[in-house]
């Protein structure tokens, strides 16, 4: 019998390597309590003498890089450091141009504010007042998407006077007001450039991906630092953040556009600026509309965190009342952002539907007639406010809050839960939850990254393996991989946990097309909510502890899952369920036969989104959690105005990020085209 040596290599590659890779991984698992201690946890000698350039400041600024042993978060104080008080050109320092640059949006901010609420009182000209407020919403409403929409708008804006939280809601609508559209703006200048040239996209691309994959806090921390705190700093981390979506979605939509599209440009001889904005832009219109109304939630969803840094409004509220437990209260402030929240999506969602139309010939109230009805609100409700003082802005004695029927409701469910909640705070910690916590903790670093790195081979060959150890092998250097591991922890069990409803529920809505939209409104409510209105509902019910930020991160990450699961199975071409059909199937093998294996690549998309949501919410869930995990650690970092620390830390959750989108999205790319469904 001869052996072709060939084949013996491509047998061993096929199941050799991966077999002993298993082994080795399962024996360090079972000795994992025998090992030495630096195959479980990274040595302190590796992460606290790294031979980083470290940059010194000298006498009349002259400054020197020396490679001495330090670690990762003394080499970024350093940059920091440099970046403050190093005079650019012996000009001017990085802090005194950023800190510049931030003065510029205190005007609008400002001017916006006085218009919704605060007034001019040098020009005794008071803010818009919350009558006309309501009237000009529901106008807006009624005009983009007819009279739902406009009672929705109106009755978001007349909760925010009825119930005394007006001046906070202004303030917030003002910040999002202002920071959107300078988002928006900047999100597609990028999307344009990426555009028209290559190199640019190749650098601006991974960048993006970083920024995205960055949890809430990681923004916070740099911008107290250059920035400041206190309502610009706010509007600045508000702004970064909300730039991402908008500029993906730009070049995404400007790179979509179909060939004929633009060989009719061509031939109608338009100019390459033609061609971008008369041809580009309105042909992706509907693309650049999905990425305004993301960047709008972007915003809103960050103006709550960024009450951290000083900004004003809902947020800062909401914050204090969670604080001191006052649940009521901050019921009442969570349904304000809630609102908030909806009506712009909503809002958003109607403008980017809108089909232009034909204006009616005749009189401008009838070409206009929103217009005119809106300038009619307007004198009507300045009339009314001129003899009514209510009507401006309710006084407190005037407001209505329902804060004490909400403790007595919260109180009499938790004591009616009182037995089920008292068996999961009870027994899940100890027969689930810390089993889990402690195999992760006492798992060997090399385990983790090695099964990581062989799964990028296997799906990409060193390409892709080769990043991923260096993403990890930045966690394992950066000196806090247990912290690491235990957040790895707590993403783990609630994106198991959202698989197991999220997957059952989504297979129960594609079933019939009244149970899709009913789940695909539910999903888009709840997805509208910013994160920390999740926080509230956990703590009513668990208080705070390992399983309240378990159940946050649960309630904010299934929705991915339902949605995908849905949109998976729904989406799998007709024609072939049809030869199911034909072929005898029953309903139960159209589902795991023929549904189900085509829409797995949509269902591990939903599972990617399921862990990206995951982790941005265990950084937020950390400010109710008991753990020693990366979210405990930035805000000590916050608090001990460690910028350095920060951004490391920041950093090892964003890293753990990328490396599983990259390896669901490979796997995903694999699988569309083993299905032939790669150009879908």
């Amino acid at each position: 019998m001869r052996w072709n040596v060939g084949s013996l290599n491509q047998a061993w590659a096929r199941g050799g390597w991966p077999m002993a890779c298993f082994v080795i991984a399962i024996v360090l698992i079972l000795l994992r309590n025998t090992i030495p201690a630096w195959l479980q946890t990274p040595s302190d000698s590796w992460t606290q003498n790294l031979p980083l350039p470290y940059i010194d400041f000298g006498g009349d600024a002259i400054i020197s890089l020396s490679w001495a042993g330090t670690n990762i978060a003394d080499w970024f104080n350093a940059i920091i450091e440099f970046l403050r008080n190093h005079k650019i050109f012996g000009l001017v320092t990085f802090k005194e141009v950023t800190r510049e640059v931030a003065q510029w949006i205190v005007w609008p901010l400002d001017k916006t504010e006085r218009i919704l609420v605060l007034g001019f009182r040098d020009l005794s000209i008071p803010g818009i007042p919350w009558i006309i407020s309501v009237a000009l919403a529901a106008i807006l409403g009624w005009h983009l998407k007819g009279w739902p929409l406009a009672l929705l708008s109106g009755s978001c804006i007349a909760y925010f006077s009825v119930f005394g939280l007006w001046k906070l809601a202004m303030t917030t609508l003002s910040l999002v007001l202002v920071t959107a559209p300078i988002a928006v703006t900047i999100g597609l200048f990028l999307g344009i450039l990426a555009m028209k040239w290559r190199s640019f996209e190749k650098a601006l691309w991974p960048i993006l991906n970083l920024m995205q994959s960055l949890p809430h806090f990681g923004y916070l921390i740099p911008i107290v630092v250059f920035v400041g705190l206190g309502h610009k700093a706010g509007a600045i981390a508000t702004i970064l953040f909300a730039i991402p979506p908008m500029a993906k979605l730009t070049l995404i939509g400007l790179q979509g556009v179909s060939k004929e599209v633009l060989d009719s440009g061509v031939m109608a001889g338009c100019t390459p600026r033609q061609m971008l904005w008369l041809v580009r832009i309105p042909a992706a219109q509907k693309t650049l509309m999905v990425g305004v109304n993301q960047a709008i939630m972007q915003c809103l969803a960050m103006v709550v965190i960024a009450s951290f840094i000083g900004a004003r409004g809902l947020g800062i509220d909401l914050l204090f009342r969670l604080q001191t437990l006052q649940l009521g209260r901050a019921l009442e402030s969570g349904i304000a952002i809630v609102l908030m929240a909806i009506t712009l999506d909503r809002l958003s969602q109607a403008l980017a539907e809108r089909e232009p139309e034909h204006k009616p010939e005749g009189n401008i109230w009838i070409r206009h007639p929103y217009i005119v009805v809106a300038i009619a609100a307007i004198i009507f409700g300045a009339f009314i406010a001129h003899f009514v003082p209510q009507a401006v802005a309710l006084p407190r004695g005037s407001t209505v809050t329902l804060a004490p029927y909400w403790d007595f409701i919260i109180k009499n469910i938790v004591f009616g839960l009182y037995e089920p909640l008292s068996f999961v705070r009870d027994y899940a910690p100890p027969y689930f939850l810390m089993p889990i916590r402690d195999f992760f903790k006492e798992l060997p670093w090399p385990v983790f990254v090695g099964v990581l790195m062989f799964l990028g081979w296997r799906l990409g060959g060193w390409r892709m393996a080769i990043p991923i150890g260096l993403l990890l092998g930045f966690i394992v250097i950066s000196s806090w991989w247990t912290e690491f591991m235990i957040t790895t922890y707590l993403v783990f069990v609630a994106v198991v946990v959202c698989v197991m409803w999220g997957f059952p529920v989504g297979v129960w809505a594609s079933s019939r097309d009244s149970r899709t939209r009913v789940a695909a409104f539910l999903c888009d409510t709840f997805q509208t909510f910013p994160s920390f209105i999740y926080l509230i509902p956990v703590v009513m019910l668990f208080q705070v502890g390992t399983i309240s930020q378990i159940m946050a991160i649960v309630i904010y990450a299934g929705i991915p899952m339902v949605r995908y699961t849905y949109l998976g199975l729904r989406n799998v071409p007709h024609e072939i369920v049809e030869a199911a059909i034909t072929s005898g199937c029953t309903p139960r093998q159209i589902l795991w036969k023929v549904r189900m294996p085509l829409a797995l690549p949509e269902i591990t998309l939903g599972l990617n989104q399921t862990i990206m949501f995951s982790l941005f919410m265990v950084m937020i869930a950390g400010f109710i959690g008991g753990n020693y995990d990366l979210a405990r650690e930035i805000f000590k970092a916050k608090a001990n105005n460690d910028s350095g620390l920060g951004i490391l830390l920041a950093l090892c959750v964003a890293f753990l990020g990328l490396t599983m989108d990259r390896l669901l999205q490979e796997w995903v790319k694999r699988r569309k085209e083993k299905l032939g469904l790669a150009s879908q």
